[in-house]
């Protein structure tokens, strides 16, 4: 599958396809986006809001949540305020989230499953990474976004004239719910 993905990129780049895509690093709308790395978002999120290319920083992990204030997402929003001019966040989680109802206890036996070795899972435990925690999925998507939400606001290092707002889409009509 990858080569035919490299394949497929060689094609794009000759026949200049990229030009319709030009644009600079700053985002036109000053949004700055968290959302989930669920496939059925890909295209439809940014189609059932009116994004295009340049238009927002969109981030992307499982779940649109964020587990630790110092994780990548929280750091890439403050590059995306404080570097790229961002002004509004939008953190947008979904309805049938595959994150919903995970289990650690199940991700650890899957591990084992596909080779991992029990010395490699104690090894994380013992170096202080509790892996139930950080394995666990959530049980109410709507909460979770708020607790993402709360955590963007009050996080010491993000500036107090940021907007930031929890929404809910529906994975298959793209409608977006306002979480209060």
């Amino acid at each position: 599958m990858i080569n035919e993905i490299l394949e497929h990129n060689r094609r794009f780049v000759a026949e200049r396809g990229y030009e319709r895509f030009l644009t600079d690093k700053y985002p036109n709308k000053k949004i700055a986006i968290v959302t989930c790395m669920d496939t059925r978002l890909v295209e439809l999120l940014p189609a059932a809001l009116g994004f295009r290319n340049g238009d927002v920083k969109i981030i992307k992990n499982a779940g649109a949540t964020i587990t630790n204030p110092f994780d990548s997402t929280m750091r890439s929003l403050l590059v995306a305020v404080y570097e790229l001019g961002v002004e509004e966040i939008m953190v947008i989680g979904h309805t049938g989230c595959g994150v919903q109802g995970m289990d650690s206890t199940e991700m650890q036996h899957l591990m084992k499953e596909r080779g991992i070795p029990e010395s490699n899972i104690s090894l994380m435990k013992h170096c202080g990474i509790d892996l139930d925690s950080w394995l666990h999925g959530f049980d109410d998507t709507d909460e979770a976004i708020r607790e993402t939400v709360d955590l963007i606001r009050n996080h010491p290092l993000m500036a107090r004239d940021i907007t930031v707002k929890g929404y809910i889409m529906d994975s298959e009509t793209g409608a977006l719910r306002t979480l209060e």
